[in-house]
């Protein structure tokens, strides 16, 4: 029994070192790790007044195999028990390493083939920071996936169920955490 753990834990122990190898990197000129987002990236309604421009994004050093990649942006600070998802834009070309200021927030903005879903504001365009006010600090995670192969999904799928997908089929993924607060 005693070998049996042992040779248990050595490949958890592998299978988790695998999980790390596989690195992927996100920038952005527009967004920082912790710092607070501009105006520019937060919602025009529900009471705020921001330009709800997408912020540029950046990715490289992708795992060997990828065909493709996926975006999120998602507040896991909502007052909603289940988050909120700013973005979910899925089906992005294997060679695709960026995404412009705004091209989430315009018609045709996105490259071709790429799908978004309708996220929490009923859209499937980019929909900015807008935390509830005095709600305190909120984090907006933009995540990229690396993916082995395009996604098929519902045509009314949620980002929840992208989320799903993602998790159980990525080959690697790098986030990037602005805040905001209002």
């Amino acid at each position: 029994m005693k070998q049996v753990y042992k040779s248990i834990m050595g490949l958890g122990i592998f299978v988790a070192s695998l999980g790390c190898a596989q690195a992927i990197t996100l920038t952005s000129t527009d967004i920082a790790e912790g710092e607070k987002l501009s105006e520019q990236f937060v919602f025009k309604g529900f009471g705020c007044d921001g330009g709800n421009l997408s912020p540029q994004l950046a990715w490289k050093d992708a795992p060997a195999g990828t065909k493709a990649y996926a975006i999120t942006a998602y507040d896991p600070d909502a007052p909603t028990g289940s988050g909120w998802w700013h973005w979910a834009v899925y089906n992005l070309g294997g060679d695709q390493q960026s995404l412009a200021q705004g091209a989430g927030s315009k018609p045709n903005g996105l490259p071709k083939g790429a799908i978004a879903l309708k996220n929490d504001f009923g859209t499937t365009d980019f929909g900015g920071a807008c935390p509830p006010e005095g709600h305190g600090l909120h984090r907006y995670e933009f995540t990229v996936w690396a993916l082995p192969s395009e996604l098929e999904l519902p045509k009314d799928a949620s980002p929840a169920l992208l989320g799903f997908m993602l998790r159980a089929n990525a080959l690697a993924s790098a986030k990037l955490t602005a805040v905001y607060h209002r």
